[in-house]
């Protein structure tokens, strides 16, 4: 195997420099890449009340579609 510059890598075309950004990120373990991206405790907590709430009324989650026309997306 060659040697390859980061230049060179850079000049790639988008979609394959997507592909070795997302071969070398699945390269990473578990614990590598949560150290690598660490989320924020208070919005663990949050994700974790919302979840919550949902399990107890789950009839009152909103269908995507809802959402997107209430945010004039669809």
């Amino acid at each position: 195997m060659g040697t390859t510059t980061l230049q060179e890598l850079l000049a790639l075309p988008g979609p394959e420099r997507l592909e070795l950004a997302m071969t070398l990120w699945q390269s990473l373990d578990a614990a590598e890449q949560d150290e690598a991206l660490p989320v924020d405790a208070a919005f663990c907590a949050e994700l974790e009340q919302r979840w919550a709430r949902h399990q107890q009324n789950p009839e009152n989650a909103l269908d995507w579609e809802v959402v997107r026309q209430d945010l004039d997306l669809a």
